[in-house]
């Protein structure tokens, strides 16, 4: 009998804040079709729907000492998501200071970190809390969060980069199109 090769575990490595705001500023751009660097208050409000779901950690740094305590749980859900929006969108509406975002954006923004988690990452969201929940396993001190949020990983990166590029083609297409002249206006100029 032969030795039976040793299994090796995949793990893929979950977006950090970098990955997700790219995420988020190119899916905002998509999706309604204005910049999302219009004013200094846009990708930064992009930018914190696009992290909210990650609140977790801090809840559980400060309820059990254990960033992972809660994390992946009711913030990474289609709920909280729906939830968020509502009241991002609420918030923009009564105070002027905050961008206009509204609520199908703002949707799009927080749930585009639930399902980069859940492509990116080799643990579960819950997606549909409360009928069904998973919390990522670990511990993670302060320190450690700390690190990750600040050092990016290697898929930020590619997903900075990819982000850039598509936003990058996206308006060179505009600006093609809109730069073309229809061919009844140049028969009409030459006259």
């Amino acid at each position: 009998m032969r030795p039976q090769p040793a299994q090796r575990r995949v793990t893929r490595t979950m977006p950090l804040p970098l990955g997700h705001t790219a995420i988020g500023l190119a899916l905002y751009e998509g999706a309604t079709n204005r910049s999302a660097f219009e004013d200094w208050k846009t990708p930064l409000a992009a930018a914190v729907l696009a992290n909210l779901p990650d609140i977790d950690v801090f809840l559980g740094l400060l309820w059990a000492w254990n960033g992972s305590a809660f994390h992946r749980g009711p913030t990474h859900s289609l709920l909280f998501a729906l939830g968020a929006a509502f009241l991002y969108a609420r918030a923009a509406h009564r105070w002027r200071g905050l961008p206009r975002i509204g609520c199908g954006a703002a949707f799009l923004l927080v749930a585009s970190h639930v399902a980069a988690d859940a492509a990116l990452s080799s643990s579960g969201v819950s997606w549909f809390w409360p009928l069904a929940t998973f919390f990522s396993q670990g511990s993670t001190g302060w320190g450690e969060v700390t690190r990750m949020a600040l050092k990016s990983s290697p898929l930020d990166g590619v997903l900075a980069f990819a982000a850039a590029l598509f936003l990058a083609l996206r308006r060179g297409l505009l600006l093609w199109r809109t730069a073309r002249v229809p061919a009844a206006t140049r028969n009409e100029r030459r006259r």
